[in-house]
């Protein structure tokens, strides 16, 4: 692989390589330098076996992963991506995997721990662990035990967002409306503050494109704040309903898993 790695007087590092798919490999290597106890953190959370290194107290959130499956789903996904993306991601997850190790940090020995190697789709899984609880299930599952505690009489006692009231911070300004004559664009990721932080600013450059911004440690590119020359884009959250809850009653009966179900409610 050909590439270079160059970091300016703030540490922001700035990444070139010849193709994407080696500027995949060069991210994968840098972020496991420079991250290398998050991804691992990361890894261990997506796979849901993170109290195992980290302590009991981690164990409701393994339960909630494996329960959700979120290690499967991802291979599920990664299975159905198409062949050029399957590459993409396995460029990335290769150069993680190159430079795992290579860096490591007291928290390793703390917990006397090694890095594992990543899985093609760790990644994907990483994805899910990181966004899934910004969805809308878990004030849906808190309405249902207000419910059943209290009455649905309740229930406006107890909502301070909706759907129609919910505001979030997403601007642009075009350039008819600014001094400068340039546009403005601004987001809100809406995150609380975590260290290390959930986002890297990086900056990717290929022969195919060139772009800066914030990258998801343990994800491949740019995701959600950056911009490519005269292109840029960011996220918020505006409370976006995506997601539906099922009741059911599981029975085992031998060794095989039945639904007595499913009970369908409107939350």
């Amino acid at each position: 692989m050909s590439f270079q790695i160059y970091r300016d007087k703030w540490g922001i590092p700035h990444i070139r390589a010849g193709s994407e798919l080696e500027l995949a490999y060069a991210q994968g290597v840098n972020v496991a330098l420079d991250r290398g106890w998050q991804l691992e953190v990361e890894r261990l959370r997506s796979k849901g076996v993170s109290a195992a290194a980290l302590g009991k107290e981690y164990l409701e959130w393994d339960k909630f992963a494996r329960r959700s499956k979120l290690d499967e789903t991802a291979i599920n996904c990664f299975q159905q991506l198409d062949s050029d993306t399957r590459e993409w991601l396995c460029e990335y997850v290769k150069g993680v995997n190159s430079a795992l190790g290579k860096n490591k940090n007291t928290a390793f020995e703390k917990h006397a721990i090694e890095p594992q190697a990543w899985e093609p789709w760790t990644p994907i899984s990483v994805w899910f662990s990181t966004h899934i609880l910004m969805g809308g299930f878990p004030s849906k599952i808190w309405r249902e035990e207000l419910i059943q505690r209290l009455g649905e009489q309740y229930l406006d006692y107890f909502t301070s967002e909706d759907l129609w009231r919910a505001e979030s911070n997403g601007w642009y300004i075009p350039p008819s409306k600014t001094l400068s004559g340039k546009s403005i664009q601004a987001g809100d990721p809406h995150r609380v503050i975590e260290l290390p932080c959930c986002y890297q600013q990086v900056h990717l450059s290929c022969d195919e494109y060139t772009v800066l911004g914030f990258a998801i440690p343990g994800i491949p590119g740019i995701a959600h704040f950056g911009h490519a020359g005269s292109v840029a884009w960011s996220i918020t959250n505006a409370m976006a309903d995506y997601q539906d809850l099922f009741f059911e009653r599981i029975y085992q009966k031998g060794d095989a898993y039945y639904c007595q179900g499913p009970k369908v409610k409107s939350l």
